[in-house]
């Protein structure tokens, strides 16, 4: 069974957000320049860790490949149940596979009313 493992906050000012969740939740976030990222932790115990990222040009409307919170699920198998949800499951690839250095693999689909789900699969030696 897939469980949701990773989600992710795009932003137009990350350090604004940052500052907003921080606050309003209480979440620690650690920025890592080299991707321009920021690590969410949500908390101790039960729960799901994110990130929050810069949001690239003007903030997407609909048909766009990321507009909202985007859950990504964690598989054994990125090819296979990418090519399963692909096969008349999901309405459309959003961004294609893709490695997160030393994490995995990550792609993105747009399930079947249009949302952004991504698919990950952990792989430390991902290039």
């Amino acid at each position: 069974m897939g469980r949701v493992i990773h989600f992710e906050i795009h932003a137009a000012d990350p350090e604004r957000a940052a500052a907003f969740y921080t606050r309003v939740f209480g979440w620690r976030l650690q920025h890592v320049p080299a991707l321009d990222y920021w690590l969410v932790q949500t908390g101790e115990g039960p729960g799901i860790d994110g990130g929050l990222m810069r949001r690239r040009g003007e903030a997407p409307g609909a048909g766009q490949p990321v507009n909202a919170f985007v859950c990504s699920i964690g598989v054994d198998n990125l090819d296979r149940t990418l090519a399963e949800a692909l096969d008349g499951r999901a309405e459309a690839l959003a961004l294609p596979k893709m490695a997160v250095p030393g994490v995995g693999w990550q792609a993105y689909v747009h399930d079947t009313e249009g949302n952004i789900i991504g698919l990950h699969q952990e792989d430390t030696g991902a290039a």
